[in-house]
């Protein structure tokens, strides 16, 4: 029956969307024409629909090779929840789980198989190959399979020969979101892809607002916007394990929802610490990048680096992790002078080769001029990924946003360049700095440099101002440095026109602009999250399998009333309207009313909902729905008292009664065990008559 559905029909149905985004249709086409092909889509752009409906469309099972034991899972939940049948191979299964999934896979019974590297090359799941319809395979972050990738694994990259043992595989598609021209062309002649059979859309994600801050207390930033996003997931990156703990204690100490993750922690606490962030149970997670590879949290609202990245991948990768729903994402870099001695000692510490080692010098550096360029942020990185389009200013990074005039800083350029000049063009930041602000440092005098006529120029400003001056005349292109360990500063053509009085230096302050995205009903939203995080509690999956955020403040927005209507929302499909849409429906209706709150809470109870499920749907308290449904009673609407209390409770209340001269609910309730509610001792008086107002 499947292939009788276009691809159309299928991302409706399944997926709830009525158009495909730029870059699918040429992939699935590519894909139903048995064609190999790579697709370069920013995170959240839909790379799983472009193996997931050939998937469908196709006869066999998709294999599909992903490095992220971490991802499969919800990628499997997602897809059974939608009624498609999906498994995973990897090493966390039991044995008895593992054989079991490989029988039912040598059955044909799934539509697509999810596989770890490590397990495809056993030499028992080569075998099933043999044995099975391959319609094709997939390999998912593929950039891990090139050696000019900054999350290589040679693992991943081992697979490659082994394909030439199947020859019964049709074709294999290739996709990633991020990928420099050298990580391309690599995984272009691994996997055998024709040039004109690589879709690239670019890297260019409009919802995430990239900011940076400089020359601020850490911590107290942290505490500041974590305090205006209390209700939002959000991850915080840090360097190292004694950092993150830091930052993770502090953020306890405040009485914030945090988890954290590096590997320093056992593999029991890591999986626990993620999957409390994952299901909601803690907003923020503070992790190293050991976090976050294959996470498919969808509603993460902002991601805050600590420290500088290691290089703009990592950094992409890292804090393209929030807004992976298309909804409005803050992406914050603190950035302070320091962090760039850290990456260095780490890159030492690496066991790099030396080749390696520059290579990774080269790319420290990019990322260092990113925290001093005064362009348009989001541009900065597209340029450095080499984008196949070309795009004006974001709108709303930190350096598109700025509020303050320019400062002209002609005159400390100048000095700056001069120095630098006068210093041979063979010495660093560091030390041009302290000759600049007239340092008695043992090195400057050892080179003599207080003889200069530069020596002392800008001796009324710190040492730090001056070097971060020097790293924004980099970044500018006024100055170069090298690619080893030690840079060196030297002169540009741009800084030839400056020392000659012919081009002027500007710089600017800047303030943060946060992404908003409040046109939405925060009210029925926050009603919404609370009935998604029931169902899901229920069908133990995370709360973003159900519906993600974009989709709920779809409904805030537009507040549907029909099944026709709740169709016409992005991420409603048919399979999940028959599981879900009801349910959402008429929390929204519910929330639309004009009946007084008590009244609906009772309607509820009459269709046979449990108080429970009640205050989840209505996102109240379930003592409060108890004290509606009284109030109901009081009026004239009859109750079953079972659903209170049972005879033992009943008996207890009255005992007490015996004992005490007034009827008086906190005279009772210190009587009684701590289970006995409030609730329970009202709605025994009720029943007997005896409650008095």
């Amino acid at each position: 029956m499947m292939n009788v559905l276009d691809a159309q029909d299928v991302l409706k149905t399944y997926f709830g969307y009525d158009q495909f985004r730029s870059g699918q249709t040429e992939l699935i086409e590519m894909a139903l024409n048995q064609e190999n092909a790579l697709g370069i889509m920013p995170t959240g752009g839909g790379k799983s629909i472009c193996y997931q409906i050939p998937g469908l469309l196709l006869d066999g099972t998709a294999i599909i090779i992903s490095p992220l034991i971490s991802l499969m899972k919800d990628q499997v939940d997602s897809l059974e929840q939608i009624g498609i049948h999906a498994t995973y191979i990897n090493s966390t299964l039991s044995k008895e789980d593992y054989m079991n999934r490989m029988h039912l896979i040598r059955e044909g019974v799934f539509n697509f198989v999810y596989v770890a590297p490590e397990r495809f090359m056993s030499e028992h799941f080569l075998s099933l190959m043999k044995q099975i319809d391959v319609s094709f395979l997939a390999f998912d972050e593929a950039h891990c399979i090139s050696q000019w990738g900054h999350d290589f694994r040679p693992s991943y990259r081992s697979i490659i020969p082994v394909l030439n043992e199947l020859d019964h595989i049709p074709f294999k598609l290739g996709l990633t979101a991020t990928a420099t021209p050298e990580v391309i062309q690599d995984i272009q002649s691994l996997l055998t892809i024709d040039h004109n059979h690589v879709i690239n859309t670019g890297f260019k994600r409009d919802n995430l607002h990239f900011h940076l801050v400089k020359g601020q207390d850490k911590d107290r930033f942290i505490l500041d916007f974590i305090e205006k996003h209390k209700q939002e997931s959000g991850i915080i990156y840090a360097p190292t394990r004694k950092l993150v703990d830091s930052v993770h204690g502090l953020l306890l100490q405040k009485g914030y929802k945090a988890a954290h993750y590096h590997a320093g922690l056992s593999e029991d606490i890591r999986r626990r610490e993620q999957s409390k962030f994952i299901n909601d149970e803690k907003t923020i997670m503070v992790a190293t990048n050991a976090f976050g590879m294959g996470i498919d949290k969808s509603n993460v609202r902002f991601v805050i680096h600590h420290s500088l990245p290691m290089n703009i991948e990592a950094y992409y990768q890292e804090a393209g992790r929030a807004g992976r729903d298309g909804e409005p994402s803050d992406c914050i870099l603190l950035f302070s002078g320091q962090d760039t001695q850290l990456q260095k000692f780490l890159i030492e510490q690496s066991g790099l080769s030396d080749e390696k080692k520059v290579q990774e010098y080269k790319k420290l550096q990019a990322m260092v001029n990113y925290c001093h360029t005064e362009n348009c942020l989001s541009a900065y990185m597209l340029d450095y990924f080499n984008d196949p389009n070309r795009y004006g200013e974001c709108g709303h990074c930190t350096n598109c946003t700025h509020t303050d005039e320019k400062i002209d800083r002609t005159q400390d350029a100048q000095m700056i360049l001069s120095c630098v000049m006068r210093m041979d063009q063979k010495f660093g930041a560091g030390l041009t700095a302290k000759v600049l602000k007239g340092s008695k440092d043992q090195k400057v005098k050892q080179f003599r440099f207080d003889h200069l006529s530069t020596y002392g120029l800008m001796r009324n400003k710190t040492e730090k101002e001056i070097t971060q001056f020097i790293h924004f005349l980099v970044a500018e292109g006024y100055l170069t440095t090298g690619d080893s360990k030690f840079p060196t500063l030297q002169l540009t053509a741009k800084a030839a026109a400056v020392l000659k009085g012919e081009r002027a230096v500007y710089m600017r302050q800047v303030t943060i602009q946060e992404a908003d995205a409040s046109d939405y009903d925060t009210k029925l939203f926050e009603a919404l999250r609370t009935l998604r995080k029931s169902i899901a509690q229920d069908e133990n999956v995370p709360p973003y399998v159900i519906f993600s955020d974009a989709t709920l403040k779809d409904m805030s927005r537009l507040k549907p009333v029909t099944k026709s209507d709740m169709l016409n929302i992005k991420g409603v499909g048919l399979k999940k309207f028959e599981q879900y849409g009801e349910s959402f429906l008429e929390t929204i209706q519910l929330d639309a009313s004009d009946e007084k709150s008590h009244i609906i809470s009772y309607r509820l109870y009459k269709k046979g909902y449990s108080l429970s499920l009640i205050a989840s749907k209505r996102a109240i308290k379930e003592s409060t729905v108890e004290a509606h449904l009284l109030q109901a009673y009081q009026e004239g609407y009859p109750l079953e008292w079972h659903d209170f209390f049972d005879q033992e409770v009943e008996q207890l209340v009255l005992e007490v009664l015996d004992e005490i001269e007034e009827v008086r609910l906190k005279a009772i309730k210190d009587m009684l065990p701590d289970d006995v509610s409030y609730g329970m001792i009202k709605a025994v008086l009720l029943k007997n008559d005896l409650f008095e107002d």
